[in-house]
C-alpha cells in the first residue's frame, strides 16, 4: 500500500519463506501469544485513537491502512498471520487448511459451520464470490492488482476452494490471502459487479471476523461489538466492545492519550510526540518490527533527460539519477528530521527480510553511506550533464506525515550543497497528488509503501514489472524475468540470491530512489495489555484488554 504515514522504529525480525508444496493446518491458539481461544473477555470497554481515514468499508473499494484496520477487525480471511508472530507466516484463520495441490493449483478446505454476524452461512461460494468481485470491479483505488496471478476460483464443494494461478508454483500467493485483497464477504449482500456503500454494508451484518460493527460515522466513530461465533486465528476478543475515535489534529490525540481519555492511539504521531511521550510515566510506547519504506519516484519519461523531454538521452537520465544517490545522506535526514525514528534505507527490501542488502551504501557516495560530491561531479561529467542539474521535485504535505516538509527541504539541500542541482522543490495536497503523479506531470516526487504482507516480493513486484503502479515507465525486461522467476522458485536460498541480483540490477538503473524505513509505533495507557506489534503489520483490537 503506498502509505506510509509516520511511524518509527525498526527491529530486524520478519519472514522465512516455506517452499511448495505448503501445507498450513489449523491449530489451537496458546495464550502467550495474546490471542487464546479461552475466555476473559472483559465487560469494560476500550478506546483507541487514530488519525488514519478510511476510504471504504468494501474490501474491492479501498487500498489503504486505515480501511484495512477496520477490515482487520471485522472480516475474516482465509489465511492470516497469528499474533505475536515473529516471521509473518500465513496460518489457517478461517480455514482448516489449505496447500498447493499442484503448480498452479491452491486448495483451501474451510472450517465447518462457519457464519457471518446476520447468521448467513459462510461457504466456498462466498469465498469465490469475493475474489471473482475484486477482479470484476478491479476498481482503480482497490487491491486488485495483487490478484495479477489469480486465474480462477473453483468452488468444489462447501467446504472446499481451488485457486487456479496463472504462473505455476508462486510463493507469495499464500500471502496474498492475508492481504487487503483478502477479507472474505457475504455473497448475499456484496453485489458482484459494484462497490457496496458503507452504510449498506453495516446494515447487512456482513462480518466474520473477531468484531462487527455495532455504529458508524466515518472518519468520527466506530463501535466494535465482538462477534460470538467468530472461530478464526485471534480467538474470543479480550474486551466486548471497542471504539475506534478518528482525530483531524494529532496534537490532540496526543493530549488525549496523556490525559487517559483514551487507551492506546496507533498511527499516527510526529517524532517529537513519540520522543515527549517516552518520557511520560503515565504511558506505554510500544514498537514492533519495520516494513514501512519512504522513497523519491523518478518519472523516466519527465525527468532531466528523460525519454519524453527535447533533449531526450538515457545515459544522462541516469547519470543524473545515480549522482543523486551520490549526494544523499540518509542518516542525516534519519537523525535531524526524524530525531532516529527512522533509519537508513540502503537497499530496496527492508532490513529484517530475505534479500536486503546494501546497495546504496556500497554503490554510491562514499561506500560506507556517506555522500561524495567529487564522485557525484566526476559521474556528470563522464556523461556530459551540464551542471547545475534543474531538478522539479514533489513532496506531498498531508498524506506522509507533518515531517515531509522538513525531510524534502534536506533532500534539496544535499543535492544543491555542491552546486551540482538546482532543485525546484514544490508540494501538493494528496487529492490532486494521486492523480498528478500518474499523469507524468512530476519528473521525480515523494512516495511511501506499507506492505500487503511480509514477503520480500511486495518492495519488488509493484514497483519494477513493466506497468507498474508507479506509472514511472521504468521498463527492464531483465528484472521483469527476474521476478517471475523468484516468485515461482520453491528453495528459499535460491530465491533470496535471486532478490539480491534484482536489487543489483534496479540500483544501477534507479527506478526509485531509497530513504528511509521505519516501523510501527503506538502509544497505550500503562495498564493496557494486549498491545501486538508484528510482522502482520497489523494492528488486531481482539488482544486488548484493560
Amino acid at each position: 500500500m503506498f502509505d506510509a504515514a509516520l511511524t518509527p522504529r525498526r527491529r530486524t525480525v520478519l519472514l522465512g519463506l516455506a517452499g511448495v508444496p505448503v501445507l498450513l493446518t489449523a491449530c489451537a491458539q496458546t495464550s502467550d501469544d495474546g490471542g487464546d481461544g479461552g475466555g476473559g473477555d472483559s465487560s469494560d470497554s476500550l478506546t483507541v485513537g487514530t488519525t488514519d481515514k478510511v476510504t471504504a468499508l468494501d474490501p474491492a473499494a479501498a487500498y489503504d491502512n486505515g480501511s484495512s484496520t477496520v477490515w482487520t477487525q471485522v472480516y475474516g480471511y482465509l489465511l492470516n498471520t497469528k499474533i505475536g508472530s515473529k516471521d509473518g507466516k500465513p496460518e489457517p484463520d478461517l480455514a482448516e487448511s489449505a496447500e498447493f495441490t499442484s503448480d498452479t493449483v491452491f486448495t483451501v478446505k474451510l472450517q465447518e459451520g462457519l457464519t457471518f454476524a446476520n447468521g448467513n452461512e459462510l461457504t466456498s461460494e462466498d469465498v469465490k464470490h469475493t475474489f471473482d468481485r475484486q477482479l470484476a470491479i478491479a476498481d482503480p483505488n482497490g487491491p486488485s492488482s495483487l490478484l495479477a496471478n489469480l486465474d480462477a476460483v473453483e468452488a468444489k464443494d462447501d467446504l472446499t476452494v481451488e485457486f487456479h494461478l496463472k504462473e505455476p508454483n508462486d510463493q507469495t500467493f499464500p500471502y496474498v490471502l492475508t492481504s487487503p485483497a483478502g477479507p472474505i464477504v457475504d455473497k448475499d449482500v456484496f453485489p458482484a459487479d459494484k462497490v457496496l456503500a458503507d452504510d449498506e454494508i453495516v446494515k447487512g451484518k456482513a462480518f466474520s471476523g473477531a468484531y462487527q460493527i455495532a455504529s458508524w460515522k466515518l472518519n468520527e466513530l466506530v463501535a466494535f461489538q465482538a462477534f460470538d461465533d467468530y472461530k478464526g486465528i485471534y480467538g474470543k476478543p479480550k474486551t466486548s466492545d471497542v471504539s475506534l475515535k478518528y482525530y483531524a489534529d494529532q496534537n490532540n490525540m496526543k493530549l488525549d492519550i496523556q490525559q487517559g481519555n483514551v487507551d492506546c492511539v496507533f498511527r499516527s504521531l510526529s517524532a517529537t510526540d513519540i520522543e515527549d511521550l517516552k518520557k511520560d510515566s503515565k504511558v506505554a510506547v510500544h514498537d514492533g518490527p519495520g516494513g514501512e519504506i519512504r522513497y523519491i519516484v523518478f518519472n523516466f519519461d519527465t525527468m532531466p533527460y528523460g525519454a519524453k523531454t527535447k533533449d531526450a538521452d538515457a545515459k544522462k537520465a541516469q547519470a543524473v539519477r545515480q549522482a543523486a544517490a551520490d549526494l544523499i545522506d540518509r542518516q542525516a535526514i534519519a537523525t535531524s528530521v526524524y530525531k532516529d525514528t527512522y533509519t537508513p534505507l540502503y537497499s530496496y527490501i527492508p532490513e529484517g527480510l530475505p534479500g536486503a542488502g546494501d546497495q546504496f551504501k556500497t554503490m554510491y557516495g562514499d561506500g560506507s553511506g556517506k555522500p561524495d560530491a567529487a564522485k557525484a561531479k566526476k559521474r556528470l561529467s563522464d556523461a556530459g550533464v551540464e551542471t547545475p542539474v534543474k531538478l522539479s521535485l514533489q513532496y506531498n504535505p498531508d498524506h506522509y506525515g507533518s515531517s515531509s516538509g522538513d525531510e524534502y527541504a534536506a533532500v534539496k539541500s544535499q543535492l544543491e550543497a555542491d552546486g551540482l542541482f538546482a532543485v525546484d522543490l514544490q508540494s501538493t495536497e494528496w487529492v490532486q497528488y494521486s492523480k498528478d503523479r500518474v499523469a507524468d506531470v512530476y519528473p521525480a516526487y515523494q512516495l511511501g509503501w506499507f506492505p500487503d504482507y511480509s514477503d520480500a516480493d511486495n518492495y519488488l513486484s509493484p514497483f519494477f514489472i513493466k506497468d507498474n503502479f508507479l506509472a514511472n515507465h521504468y521498463d527492464n525486461s531483465e528484472v521483469q524475468k527476474l521476478i517471475e522467476q523468484q516468485r515461482g522458485t520453491q528453495d528459499a536460498a535460491e530465491r533470496e540470491k535471486l532478490f539480491v541480483e534484482i536489487q543489483d540490477k534496479v540500483a544501477t538503473d534507479i527506478s526509485t530512489l531509497p530513504l528511509l524505513q521505519g516501523a510501527q509505533i503506538a502509544v497505550s495507557t500503562k495498564d493496557l495489555q494486549g498491545v501486538t506489534l508484528d510482522s502482520s503489520f497489523k494492528l488486531r483490537l481482539a488482544p486488548l484488554a484493560p
